[in-house]
């Protein structure tokens, strides 16, 4: 573990270690405890009571969050004709389809995000090696392989996130920032943690949420109560 510096420990010091704050609390502590001269992410880690080395037990989708992230999202749309405009009309960023796939084949990635139209993703597919380390590749299952691809532009430039549990059953989630009041971090958090309780995997056994932390990016970790389940502003 990388040596800490000094005021990371004197932030450090105003965490209640053995206390588990509630949802508004734990947030609000960590927007205090924030001393960066940039507007920090607010983020969340849930460590969830699953076997992600079990296909039946892979927690993994998106959610539109209802204040969104703060974050500017850069979004690339594989499609064409008619669907390519719509894409730009709807405001994507970048658009194409041969092109757009020899680009990012020659190593251009200027964007976030990436949908693709099913009918795009034979070509979409040859980039897996290059976009799926990044997490950029389309996906069904998240909704960014579609024909509707207005709706997920759309969604992706107001603050639509992925959610999914690493080896370690976590879901790192940007919340917002810590700009944002509270109250729109707590309904953020609520919003995430009602879905994850929502895709709870029906083989996953004994307790499901095991520990929530919230942070800020540079700041340290504040444990949230896990058992918490609604009134997430109160």
């Amino acid at each position: 573990m990388p040596k800490r510096g000094k005021k990371y420990r004197e932030q450090l010091a105003k965490v209640d270690r053995t206390k588990f704050y509630t949802p508004r609390e734990g947030l609000q502590l960590a927007k205090d405890l924030s001393v960066a001269k940039f507007d920090e992410t607010i983020e969340v880690s849930i460590r969830l009571g699953v076997d992600t080395r079990k296909a039946d037990q892979n927690v993994r989708g998106s959610i539109s969050l209802p204040h969104g992230t703060g974050k500017s999202v850069r979004v690339a749309v594989f499609a064409e004709g008619a669907k390519a405009q719509e894409a730009a009309d709807a405001g994507a960023d970048v658009i194409g389809s041969d092109d757009l796939v020899a680009q990012v084949q020659a190593g251009e990635l200027n964007f976030d995000a990436a949908i693709a139209t099913p009918n795009m993703m034979g070509k979409v597919g040859r980039l897996g090696r290059i976009l799926g380390p990044r997490g950029l590749m389309p996906n069904p299952k998240l909704g960014t392989v579609t024909m509707d691809v207005a709706k997920m532009v759309q969604e992706l430039k107001a603050g639509r996130v992925e959610y999914r549990a690493d080896r370690y059953g976590i879901c790192h989630v940007p919340l917002g920032k810590v700009s944002f009041p509270v109250e729109h971090l707590c309904e953020n958090y609520g919003a995430l943690y009602s879905e994850l309780l929502r895709v709870k995997p029906s083989s996953a056994k004994g307790r499901y949420v095991k520990s929530v932390v919230v942070s800020s990016t540079m700041g340290p970790g504040v444990r949230l109560d896990s058992t918490v389940t609604r009134d997430f502003t109160a």
